[in-house]
């Protein structure tokens, strides 16, 4: 079975939550961080949920900033998924290490509406805790991309929705 699991943990208060009546461009909105789970495999299942979201990102002014371990962002895919080429800037080769701090100090600044990194592990608490204050202080969201082979068998999810891709097939 192929998984793609989203974990939402959303600030401290209910404003993160985006309804119809509130768009997600709506600059009140609060901080957030997702991790993603998603299934090396079968990757279709994370852009039908991901890239709608990055593309009403894409309509802000400010940045879309994706922190890569390896790969490089290929201009005809970003073309082809809707995202906007002028407002996408991409770090790659970046050690999984520094990720973490790199996602921190990306958010903060409110120079981007989205920030993406792919880890490896799952977030400690406090890495959490981190990313989400910071992702707060910038009004920005943060997405963490975690493949699924990386899950241990005694990991607990933390408080938030998960998504499952048999709910779409």
């Amino acid at each position: 079975m192929n998984i793609a699991n989203l974990k939402t943990h959303p600030g401290h208060t209910a404003a993160a939550a985006h309804s119809p009546a509130r768009p997600l461009a709506d600059k009140s909105a609060q901080g957030l961080i997702s991790e993603m789970v998603y299934s090396e495999e079968n990757p279709w299942v994370t852009q039908l949920i991901l890239l709608p979201l990055l593309q009403q990102l894409g309509q802000q002014s400010r940045w879309q900033l994706w922190l890569t371990p390896q790969q490089k962002l290929s201009r005809e895919w970003l073309q082809a998924a809707g995202l906007p080429l002028a407002k996408v800037m991409q770090a790659s080769q970046l050690d999984p290490l520094c990720t973490v701090d790199a996602m921190v100090k990306a958010l903060q600044t409110g120079n981007y509406s989205v920030v993406i990194g792919w880890l490896p592990e799952e977030l400690t608490d406090e890495e959490h805790l981190r990313l989400t204050m910071a992702a707060e202080t910038g009004n920005a969201m943060g997405f963490i991309m975690r493949p699924f082979s990386s899950l241990t068998s005694g990991s607990r999810p933390r408080n938030g929705l998960k998504i499952h891709s048999s709910l779409y097939h």
